[in-house]
């Protein structure tokens, strides 16, 4: 038997009592039942975006949000400006250009930060730019942009910043209207701690009167329409009803740690992902500007990525992620978010070099665990 294990940076693990909320009989959706359910799910949902605006719930992928995003409140012919760094930032651009929105891209090397000065300056030389499209923590690079830095300039001027907080939102604090965040989105698969299939999408106010005059076409992913029905608690649609049941109870469980409990645990469980990855020689994918979220790497020279990755998986049960676009065959990429604590950490950093060393590279098995331990032990308890 090979007992399978998730350390992905999604889809995420699930807990047991999630799974046994997903489990439960499904109501209606049109009930008194549900709504109570859904009001107390809107309500977790406003702590943990820091907003006291509405977070609707979408029952899509977290790329169907990004899509939201961009056909309630950008026109076509509208500037924005996308921060290109990674596969996901390739899907900003990817939307924008879609919906016939003038894309001025920065491009930033995968694996690197924007750099503040870029979004100044590429402000400054488009004034007339109606948004700045962004990632929270880009998933495929495992790098962190500097988004309340962003924030400080696009809330002087007439500019939306939309970030895809995918796997940002609940792995550390993206206070959204802190901050002046306008448009905020996330995927139920990664720090949520559920199956994939729901979304989550804030707009602050001036974002909501933005839509107002915004022609773009839009039937399901109408938001105006869904702001009016959820504010009822209800849904325009039928909504994803067991994964709303599974929501409720993850976010109970985030609430009883405490989020700032939370946002320690996943900083912690990266840092030692990462010392433990550099104590065996291993080059960070992200150095500089690491996400909390995931850890990439860099496979050593004399090792096939994907047959270290295909290995790890199928014979050892152990599922990271591996590289996407150019960086296909090249990298790892180690999860530590949502339902994830200090030990399987350390399964992680030791399956690595277990699989390291069958395919012939010198490893000193024990010695990216134990600069793991010695971070992990701070958290243990008296």
């Amino acid at each position: 038997m090979i007992k399978q294990l998730l350390l992905a940076p999604g889809p995420t693990p699930v807990p047991a009592r999630v799974r046994a909320a997903l489990a439960r009989p499904v109501i209606h959706h049109r009930t008194p039942q549900f709504g109570e359910l859904f009001g107390r799910t809107r309500e977790a949902l406003r702590e943990l975006f820091g907003t006291d605006g509405d977070v609707l719930m979408l029952s899509s992928s977290g790329s169907g949000a990004m899509e939201s995003a961009i056909v309630n409140c950008f026109a076509p012919g509208d500037k924005v400006v996308v921060i290109n760094g990674g596969k996901f930032g390739e899907r900003w651009l990817e939307l924008a250009k879609m919906y016939s929105l003038e894309v001025v891209e920065i491009a930033v090397d995968w694996g690197s930060a924007v750099r503040v000065e870029q979004v100044e300056q590429a402000l400054k030389d488009h004034p007339d730019a109606r948004g700045v499209l962004v990632q929270g923590s880009e998933t495929s690079t495992t790098t962190c942009h500097p988004i309340e830095d962003i924030a400080k300039l696009t809330r002087e001027r007439d500019v939306l910043l939309a970030v895809d907080g995918i796997t940002a939102v609940g792995v550390y604090d993206v206070p959204m209207d802190r901050w002046g965040i306008d448009i905020l989105v996330t995927g139920s698969q990664k720090a949520l701690m559920l199956p994939p299939g729901l979304a989550c999408i804030a707009l602050s106010e001036r974002a909501w009167e933005r839509a107002k005059s915004v022609c773009q076409p839009r039937y399901y992913f109408d938001l105006a329409r869904e702001r009016k029905s959820q504010a009822g608690n209800s849904t325009a649609y039928t909504p994803a009803i067991s994964l709303i049941f599974g929501l409720e109870e993850a976010l109970s469980m985030m609430k009883e740690e405490g989020f700032p409990q939370v946002f320690a645990r996943h900083e912690r469980n990266a840092r030692a992902t990462r010392a433990g990855v550099e104590a065996l020689g291993l080059e960070l994918l992200s150095p500089n500007d690491p996400s909390p979220a995931a850890t990439g790497l860099y496979v050593p020279e004399g090792v096939d990525g994907k047959k270290l990755h295909g290995y790890l998986r199928d014979k050892m049960g152990v599922a990271f992620a591996g590289g996407q676009g150019h960086l296909k065959g090249k990298i790892v990429r180690l999860g530590h978010l949502g339902y994830i604590g200090a030990f399987d950490v350390i399964t992680s950093l030791s399956a690595l070099e277990m699989g390291l060393r069958h395919f012939g590279h010198k490893v000193e098995l024990g010695r990216g665990v134990g600069a793991a331990q010695e971070i992990l032990m701070s958290a243990l308890p008296d």
